[in-house]
């Protein structure tokens, strides 16, 4: 059980666990309110997301005329937030949903075996509630960082937020921050069962004072890979010149599309390898190529796109933007891609490249409880 105990700048964390589930708990000092959920990871199943399922203990003692306001956001930073002056935010909220909860406003969700969990703990106060994620909204993201950056990092989060008001978003009155307890959870999304074979693009180019061509051919032998794994990549070489190729250069390259509040597009090499393969004049080569791109090697790239981070636990390089049919781009805040660049560097000048799109994901793991493992030990 996570629990952070909140009383002005303060805070208090500890991690024990309750009836072999994981419940992770936000409460200020004073006791008023204690935030209950039954995980940290939320898995898109492309059509459904998983419901945040929680509760939330109140003690209404010293709450005078303010209501109780549970709220699950989803949202856009794009600036740091040390930057955040004269009441202006680099904060963009995506979705929102306020949920009251004390005095009672009818919000009754079906109850579950997790509800009924996180009730046995919380007691008698206890109020269950659930928030349904629209499967529109994208997965978390955050952008990596530069050494000297403080604060909340750049990226897309979803945090539930219990607070005391009048109003569930009234801009004109202030909230304490000893009033409010609040939790970043992560909507993560995981391979499909079935997928597609792996892509394949090839080239025949031509140079000067040469008649006739390099034929270039390289594939992949699925269509999605999994975090930290090889990826074999089979190159074919038809050399029908009498040019050298004098070697093989492969580059996996990180685009960031952010289409939320601009057309930025960033675009960073997670991976660059030479292999000292060369081929002669009139000559044929064919050869499978490992290669595997790791955030490990690349933690020093500022702005580069991660699964998102809760505080300081590990991650690794994001994973690829899915997007269904139908799905406004621009409610998806960063899309994630990848590409392969196979590059044979020819003798007496002249470059053959050709591109492949990778797909990077996580694999759906055998058990549900698995997913925070899953997450800490890529």
């Amino acid at each position: 059980m996570t629990c952070c105990f909140v009383n002005s700048s303060i805070y208090y964390i500890f991690i024990l666990h309750f009836d072999n589930t994981c419940i992770v708990c936000n409460t200020p000092f004073v006791f008023q309110l204690t935030l209950y959920l039954g995980k940290r990871d939320y898995v898109d199943h492309v059509d459904s997301v998983d419901p945040v399922e929680g509760v939330l203990k109140i003690d209404p003692a010293d709450l005078g005329d303010r209501k109780v306001w549970i709220q699950l956001a989803c949202a856009f930073r794009y600036g740091r937030e040390d930057l955040d002056v004269i009441g202006l935010s680099f904060r963009k909220d995506i979705w929102i949903q306020h949920i009251q909860l004390y005095p009672d406003a009818g919000h009754k969700p079906t109850l579950t075996e997790m509800h009924d969990t996180l009730l046995k703990k919380a007691g008698e106060q206890g109020h269950p509630f659930t928030f349904n994620i629209p499967t529109n909204l994208p997965c978390s993201v955050t952008l990596q960082p530069g050494p000297d950056d403080k604060g909340k990092a750049c990226g897309v989060d979803f945090e539930v937020k219990a607070y005391l008001a009048q109003s569930a978003d009234d801009p004109d009155e202030k909230i304490d921050k000893k009033d409010t307890c609040r939790l970043v959870i992560r909507k993560i999304q995981f391979a499909p069962d079935n997928t597609g074979s792996g892509q394949k693009a090839e080239l025949c180019k031509s140079f000067m004072m040469s008649d006739k061509p390099v034929f270039l051919e390289a594939s992949l032998d699925k269509e999605i890979y999994y975090h930290g794994d090889p990826i074999p990549v089979t190159v074919k070489i038809k050399n029908e010149t009498t040019k050298v190729v004098k070697k093989i250069k492969v580059t996996v390259d990180q685009t960031t599309d952010v289409v939320l509040y601009s057309a930025d597009k960033y675009t960073k090499s997670v991976l660059c390898e030479e292999f000292g393969e060369t081929v002669e004049g009139n000559a044929t080569f064919e050869k499978t190529l490992p290669i595997t791109p790791l955030l490990a090697n690349n933690k020093e790239k500022r702005g580069l796109s991660l699964d998102g981070r809760l505080k300081d636990e590990d991650t690794n390089l994001a994973s690829t933007t899915i997007i269904r049919g139908g799905m406004d781009k621009e409610m998806l805040g960063i899309l994630v891609s990848y590409k392969i660049k196979v590059n044979l560097m020819v003798s007496g000048g002249g470059d053959v490249t050709v591109e492949l799109p990778l797909t990077l994901m996580h694999p759906k793991p055998k058990v549900l409880n698995d997913v925070q493992t899953l997450f800490a030990s890529v």
